[in-house]
């Protein structure tokens, strides 16, 4: 990703969200999210390259910064709180992308976010519902949304959406991250069993409240 045009077509890719451009200098084009009118995405050329500024957590901002040189404390904005990342075609696509999603989710508080927490939580070795991650989430009723959020996981590394499984028991027919058999080989791995397809939700499902 190296163009303006790219980084305003994935920002705009995120529900509620539109175009602004609040300063006199058209320079500079934001994306904000409708629910609060607040910015996610911030466009601008600097230097010969389009920069993006975005919301991160402050842990995630070292994190960034020391992976790729091309990302630097936020220009013109709070540097622990936002980053700026430089479009010199250093950092991979996938990566940019997911410094924009974070900036999404930490801006709007959507229900995908309180979701990719919730799961964040199913400790390891254990599964959840979809239901059960619902619930976790603020409700219930939205568990289709649990499988909606997950399959698009934007940090797959670190959210561990293979934990979670229908109330069945059973495991996805399509995993998302890894394709067919991967969802089993990784709850596995920590000492879940699968048969057929399935785990025992008496033995391995998470329990918060006996904690």
């Amino acid at each position: 990703m190296k163009t303006r045009e790219e980084a305003l077509k994935y920002g705009l890719s995120f529900p509620d969200t539109y175009t602004d451009r609040p300063f006199r200098d058209q320079n500079w084009q934001l994306v904000r999210y409708r629910g609060s009118n607040k910015a996610f995405l911030w466009t601008y050329e600097r230097d010969g390259f389009i920069n993006l500024n975005v919301k991160v957590e402050p842990e995630k901002a070292f994190f960034w910064r020391k992976i790729y040189a091309s990302v630097i404390p936020g220009y013109h904005q709070n540097k622990e709180h936002w980053n700026t990342i430089i479009l010199d075609g250093s950092i991979p696509d996938k990566d940019v992308k997911l410094m924009i999603a974070e900036s999404y989710e930490l801006i709007s508080d959507s229900p995908s976010r309180r979701i990719f927490e919730a799961v964040k939580k199913i400790p390891y070795g254990h599964v959840a519902t979809y239901s059960q991650v619902a619930e976790l989430a603020g409700d219930r009723k939205m568990a289709r949304a649990v499988g909606n959020a997950l399959h698009r996981n934007p940090d797959p590394d670190h959210i561990p959406c293979y934990r979670v499984v229908n109330a069945k028991g059973e495991l996805a027919g399509e995993f998302a991250f890894g394709g067919p058999g991967a969802q089993a080989k990784r709850l596995e791995a920590e000492g879940v069993m699968v048969s057929d397809g399935r785990v025992d939700l008496r033995r391995y499902q998470w329990k918060p409240d006996t904690e």
